[in-house]
């Protein structure tokens, strides 16, 4: 076993977590604007379930998978470059886009983040179907994002 594949092996699994948040998030906040239709006081009684799961969601799975996906992004980083010797591939067009497509995962984690600020102080003005519809943003910048990294575009 080398650092190399540990590092890739440990990304992966971090990113699966993080993405598993993300895609999961958004359903949590369309199953909470459901709730605005219902009567008291089974809509408090959900609504109040749902914002817990939101949070706990957020604190214990999303926030810390990311904080471990970059950190070992960035070892794999290191490591790619040969310990710092050699950076040509940080320029390379596939790599542009995996970064691009990092810096919009976190741009959609911390829409994510602030929207459960909103949806807990009751002013959020997001739809059931806003959130459906959204849901699958985190998926398909992976998408590029995967392929752009094992297909190497560009290289």
């Amino acid at each position: 076993m080398n650092a190399y594949d540990l590092a890739r092996g440990l990304h992966i699994l971090a990113v699966i977590a993080w993405m598993s948040g993300m895609l999961y998030l958004p359903r949590l906040y369309a199953y909470d604007a459901e709730q605005n239709d219902k009567a008291e006081p089974l809509r408090s009684e959900m609504q109040g379930l749902l914002r817990l799961w939101q949070t706990r969601l957020l604190r214990i799975i999303i926030n810390p998978s990311m904080i471990l996906a970059f950190v070992l992004g960035l070892w794999l980083f290191w490591l790619r470059s040969g310990n710092g010797a050699d950076w040509s591939f940080a320029h390379q067009p596939w790599m542009v886009v995996k970064i691009l497509g990092v810096i919009a995962l976190f741009g959609w984690h911390g829409f994510l983040a602030k929207s459960r600020k909103k949806i807990a102080n009751g002013t959020s003005t997001r739809s059931s179907k806003f959130w459906r519809m959204s849901n699958e943003i985190p998926f398909l910048i992976a998408i590029v994002m995967v392929l752009s990294v094992t297909l190497e575009w560009g290289a």
